[in-house]
């Protein structure tokens, strides 16, 4: 076959599917019963899965190496750089500082809810991996001080920040699918707000409590660069760490806004200021500049040289490296999933089964999501894969609203071993596969069900 042409999957939706199971309970088996490393069981079944589909040789390598890379390029300099910050934080005193006016603030039976509450405002306009990446410090301060376990106060705060980024405009699923089922982007933004918060209490704040009460996990050293630090005498005010993680966050929020707006039709696009705005604000950068200025007021300013600065930067960027090589190739994973063409058999099936249009979006999405990995691919061709339905018919704006929201919900659900966030989340928590999939992969679950049983109620008075 030569370069200039295209392939086509030529087996049937059984043989696909058959291969995807048998993949991922390969890759099961690796890592939990033979104990090999995920970094390496990942790259394993990721070549073997490629050659079972009939992917031609000479793709083969090109597919691998460009799902690995297409991941490190949004994860690696989100998860150093928040690193970087996380140990500045800690090691001035800043997190503990924090920690301490939270208690003050809200008690401490009340912690969880607090940094729940903070990832959910946070959430809003900031992608799950950076915000996660910048609660971190704060919410190990927390399980530290207060004790009982990292879950308990870790999965609050992760799922808030996972059910914003599934629902809620500005993020670039439910913004790509509000346009492309021309649904309404206010009413998207209402109703997903209204459906976040309740689908957040019950599924990952009352969850994250009763998993953390019977799953207790040891404090991790990740994003601390190390055994804790020493207190400090006049650790930075609260109130200078707060601004200090606002920082990146205002300006991601400056960035997905614009988006936004111009998804909305408030903006060309075409301003001659409207690029150089967005690429100042792209999280790489708006965490880079987050460091720069820690950097300077928790270590120059401070008392301390540019070389103790150099050395925790060194002593950050360690013992994250198996973190970001892992969700690489879980990356590297989803791409051989969707270069094989078994995502579009599932939703081609689904699609088939005649169910009504709220369902059928859902299952689409499930199916997508489940095949390869990533919540915003899932939702962005779930909702291509939907269009056609809804330009036939006659729907409401409400109706359009509650089909975007119900293909939001099936976009987050049941993540696993393809999925770069469950890699994030499970390596970051100390866990291992067998207790992620109990936690995280469940919590996802019923995030997806519960938020698509609230859309289903919306499309029924719609």
């Amino acid at each position: 076959m030569s370069p200039d042409d295209e392939w086509v999957q030529t087996l049937s939706t059984g043989p696909l599917l058959s291969i995807a199971g048998v993949a991922v309970v390969v890759l099961l088996a690796l890592i939990i019963v033979l104990r090999m490393h995920a970094f390496l069981a990942l790259i394993t079944v990721s070549l073997g899965t490629a050659f079972a589909t009939g992917i031609p040789s000479e793709q083969v390598m090109p597919t691998l190496t460009g799902g690995f890379g297409d991941t490190l390029a949004n994860v690696a300099l989100l998860v150093g750089l928040g690193a970087i910050l996380g140990r500045l934080i800690e090691v001035s005193g800043g997190a503990q500082a924090l920690t301490d006016g939270m208690i003050r603030r809200f008690g401490e039976e009340r912690a969880p809810l607090a940094l729940g509450v903070a990832s959910l405002i946070f959430g809003f306009p900031i992608f799950f991996d950076a915000g996660l990446v910048v609660m971190l410090p704060i919410i190990f301060a927390v399980a530290r001080r207060l004790g009982g376990g990292v879950l308990r106060y870790g999965l609050p705060a992760a799922g808030a920040f996972s059910v914003m980024h599934a629902f809620l405009p500005p993020h670039p699923g439910p913004v790509a699918a509000t346009e492309l089922l021309g649904a309404d982007l206010g009413l998207v933004t209402v109703f997903g707000l209204l459906i976040a918060v309740p689908t957040w209490y019950v599924t990952s704040y009352l969850f994250g409590l009763w998993v953390g009460g019977r799953v207790d996990l040891p404090l991790p050293d990740l994003l601390t660069g190390g055994p804790r630090a020493e207190e400090q005498e006049e650790p930075p005010r609260p109130g200078t760490v707060i601004a200090l993680l606002l920082l990146p966050l205002v300006m991601i929020f400056a960035n997905t806004g614009l988006d936004a707006a111009r998804a909305a039709g408030w903006l060309t696009g075409e301003e001659s200021w409207y690029e150089p705005v967005r690429a100042l604000g792209s999280t790489p950068v708006a965490l880079l500049v987050a460091v720069l200025v820690a950097g300077h007021v928790l270590g120059t300013r401070r008392g301390r040289g540019r070389e103790v600065v150099e050395e925790l930067t060194d002593s950050a960027l360690g013992p994250v490296c198996s973190i970001i090589l892992i969700t690489g190739a879980g990356g590297m994973f989803g791409a051989v999933l969707r270069a094989s063409g078994i995502g579009d058999a599932l939703s081609g099936t689904l699609a088939d089964l005649g169910l009504p249009v709220v369902v059928a979006a859902f299952l689409i999405a499930a199916a997508l999501r489940i095949a390869q990995g990533s919540a915003t691919v899932a939702l962005t061709t779930a909702a291509g894969l939907t269009q056609p339905v809804v330009e036939g018919g006659d729907f409401s704006s409400l109706a359009l609203t509650a089909l975007v929201l119900a293909l939001a919900g099936g976009s987050i659900l049941a993540s696993h071993v393809n999925d770069s966030g469950f890699w994030l989340v499970g390596r970051f928590m100390n866990m291992d596969v067998r207790t992620t999939l109990k936690t995280w992969t469940v919590m996802q679950t019923l995030i997806g069900v519960t938020g698509f049983g609230f859309a289903c109620a919306l499309y029924a008075v719609a």
